[in-house]
């Protein structure tokens, strides 16, 4: 039988175990990528403040892997606002997986002050502790708000627009940021544009949650779903699987060419608001009757955020040999799954 690239990526893990940072460890995609790595056998070290992450993230991870898995995992508890835990994290440590931010479009107009500590203090802190610690590589997480409004579809790498929000700015901030450490210090940088994340532990509740979670909590109810704007607005969006796959790749590359790199990360389509809507609301409706006679509440579009996404993933295909293997129907179903016997 043969096996893919990204099989063998995880053999190849398997057989010779790394030592890895996450940050962000207790949050969505983090701690996705500690189960994945646990799973794998490798030693992680998470780092974590419980702004936005949570315990019983770490605590369902820890009931999906073994014992001696589990065991393969320290926990730091710790800001990475302060430089001198972000130095402890990073002794000793193969690759660093940096997903620690303070997400939102929102919440960074908001607020731009905290959004600005977190996404580029701390991102500064952190790869300053990986390039002094001697780490190997730094992988981290971007966003495709840095395209702001540049207006070709797809989106290409090398082609981004003005920032229409002060998180987008530190997104900008931490590439350039990435260049300058790969350039200076010598450091291997990889940053990953995510298009749109979805899927299990997503947290559904608080005034930033994303639509995917919070229109699976509001259609288990009943309750009234909101689009901002007519509906047509349209969003590449991602299953978590695909963001874990790319950072795993990212992880193990060997090609000089694709190291201090940006890549997008997506699943390369199209979904407008009232499809999602639609596809949320049939897979709710499987668990949940109610939601088959919810109908979506529209409002005005949101200050900060892009009509249209959609990203061209040829770099990351043809440089890292990414092969996103959910697509939104794909991810969705697994995503139903999750929030339909998720805690209430």
């Amino acid at each position: 039988m043969t096996i893919n690239y990204y099989e063998f990526v995880q053999n190849v893990l398997s057989d010779a175990p790394k030592r890895h940072l996450i940050t962000g460890v207790a949050g969505f995609i983090g701690s996705h990528l500690l189960e994945k790595l646990l799973k794998l056998n490798q030693q992680v070290v998470g780092l974590d403040n419980f702004l936005t992450g949570f315990r019983h993230n770490l605590a369902e991870v820890r009931s999906l892997v073994s014992e001696k898995q589990w065991g393969n995992f320290t926990f730091v508890e710790g800001d990475i606002r302060d430089l001198e835990t972000c130095r402890r994290a990073c002794k000793g440590v193969d690759y660093v997986m940096h997903e620690a931010a303070l997400g939102s479009v929102p919440r960074s107009i908001e607020d731009p002050v905290a959004t600005n500590e977190h996404n580029l203090t701390g991102f500064l802190n952190v790869i300053l502790a990986a390039k002094d610690e001697g780490v190997k590589r730094f992988v981290y997480a971007t966003s495709s708000s840095v395209y702001g409004d540049h207006p070709d579809l797809p989106k290409v790498e090398d082609k981004i627009g003005c920032p229409l929000s002060p998180y987008a700015v530190t997104k900008q901030a931490d590439e350039a940021y990435a260049g300058v450490f790969s350039r200076v210090y010598g450091l291997e940088c990889i940053g990953l544009r995510y298009f749109n994340v979805f899927g299990p532990r997503q947290d559904p509740n608080g005034p930033y949650a994303a639509v995917i979670p919070k229109w699976f909590a509001g259609l288990s109810k009943g309750e009234d779903v909101f689009i901002n704007g007519d509906g047509e607005t349209s969003r590449d969006f991602c299953f978590v699987e695909n963001v874990v796959q790319a950072n795993l790749l990212s992880v193990c590359t060997n090609d000089s060419g694709a190291v201090n790199q940006t890549y997008n990360i997506a699943f390369g389509d199209r979904t407008t608001l009232n499809q999602l809507f639609e596809l949320i609301r049939n897979t709710v409706a499987q668990y949940h009757p109610v939601a088959q006679d919810v109908k979506p509440v529209y409002r005005d579009f949101r200050a900060g955020d892009i009509h249209h996404s959609l990203a061209d993933t040829g770099k990351a295909k043809r440089l890292l040999n990414y092969d996103p293997q959910y697509s939104v129907k794909d991810g969705m179903e697994k995503a139903g799954v999750w929030y339909a016997n998720a805690r209430p």
